[in-house]
């Protein structure tokens, strides 16, 4: 690994822990030409699916895309960052985990939907109400009023 400060090839790993849910290592490694220290991150590289969208076409999985959506969802919600991260990496993980090089985006956006009520059930009536394009109030009462009849709502 190259050292980020003085360029240097020569590095040496002083500590290795997992994180993310043990889907990526975290490296704290020591440069041996100028002794400064800096953490590196290694994960797997899987390959996630390109995404059909509903009009047919193709384009690559964007992850920022993911994030900003529901970021927008959760905008001014009580939700630690954390939680929002490991949603996202579980998000992908069953992404990748699926072994299919393409998938329908409408797959994403139920596992979106899944996570954000496990997050926070006004981040799922928000991002419902424009995936499934909610047309007035009665849609959104039709919703809310399922979410309570489920036993597991929390």
């Amino acid at each position: 690994m190259r050292c980020p400060f003085c360029s240097a090839d020569e590095t040496k790993v002083i500590d290795s822990r997992l994180a993310n849910e043990g889907f990526m290592v975290r490296r704290r490694r020591e440069c041996l030409t100028c002794s400064e220290r800096f953490t590196t991150f290694e994960s797997a590289e899987l390959v996630i699916p390109r995404v059909v969208k509903a009009d047919g076409s193709r384009q690559p999985f964007d992850e920022d895309k993911l994030r900003s959506g529901m970021l927008r969802a959760l905008e001014k919600r009580p939700v630690a960052t954390e939680a929002v991260e490991d949603a996202i990496n579980r998000i992908m993980h069953a992404l990748q985990a699926s072994g299919e090089r393409e998938v329908q985006s409408q797959i994403i956006g139920e596992l979106v939907m899944k996570e954000l009520l496990k997050l926070d059930q006004v981040a799922y009536v928000r991002f419902a109400s424009v995936y499934r394009s909610f047309q007035d109030v009665n849609a959104f009462r039709e919703e809310i009023e399922r979410l309570e009849s489920e036993p597991n709502a929390s």
